[in-house]
């Protein structure tokens, strides 16, 4: 495993386009969630450790913030030919074992990843009720070998400031875990993990 930290992709990004396919076989996209109060993307998989550390406390969120008009997205961009746990029948059995209420979609050629600049699992980018982006990093600094709970204040303070209307959060860490697993020999430039772990 790669240790690898978010790339922090500006603040004010508009939501890149995307058009993917839920593990129910529908298509899902970006345009499906114009006038929600803000748009959670989340990129994750099955296998990554740092991901199946936060995976309740992910769940609770995220019921927690779709109550609240917050759509949330799950996106595996990961390599499911040489790592089979995240294929697209493995991520409908993840979805159907941890309860997601939200769509777990599929990246079958990285692209969304790119787009987003996404670089490890689990990778957070929230944006608003404009789609543009007002919080990347993490979910909180719990990890699994730091003996921190599980909270997702990090998150959770940005999603607030978001429904209150209030300025992004000024200091934002950037989240950490496994890199996402790129299709070999086409890892994206901004990819620069920071170590193993």
């Amino acid at each position: 495993m790669v240790r690898t930290q978010s790339t922090m992709l500006p603040l004010g990004t508009h939501a890149p386009d995307f058009s993917l396919s839920e593990t129910d076989g529908s298509t899902v996209s970006r345009d499906d969630f114009v006038g929600k109060r803000g748009l959670l993307m989340i990129f994750l998989c099955n296998h990554c450790p740092y991901v199946k550390h936060i995976a309740d406390g992910l769940k609770q969120l995220a019921d927690d913030y779709l109550a609240k008009g917050v759509a949330v997205v799950g996106v595996s961009s990961n390599d499911a030919a040489s790592y089979p746990d995240d294929s697209p029948e493995k991520m409908k059995q993840e979805k159907l074992a941890r309860g997601y209420a939200f769509p777990y979609l599929f990246d079958p050629t990285q692209e969304t990843a790119r787009a987003y600049h996404a670089a490890c699992t689990p990778d957070f980018f929230l944006f608003d009720g404009s789609q543009r982006l007002v919080y990347r990093g993490q979910m909180d600094d719990s990890r699994p070998s730091n003996g921190k709970p599980v909270t997702g204040t990090d998150l959770r303070a940005a999603l607030d400031r978001l429904l209150a209307d209030e300025p992004p959060l000024e200091h934002q860490t950037p989240s950490l875990g496994c890199n996402i697993k790129w299709i070999p020999g086409a890892e994206p430039t901004y990819f620069n993990p920071t170590g193993t772990s």
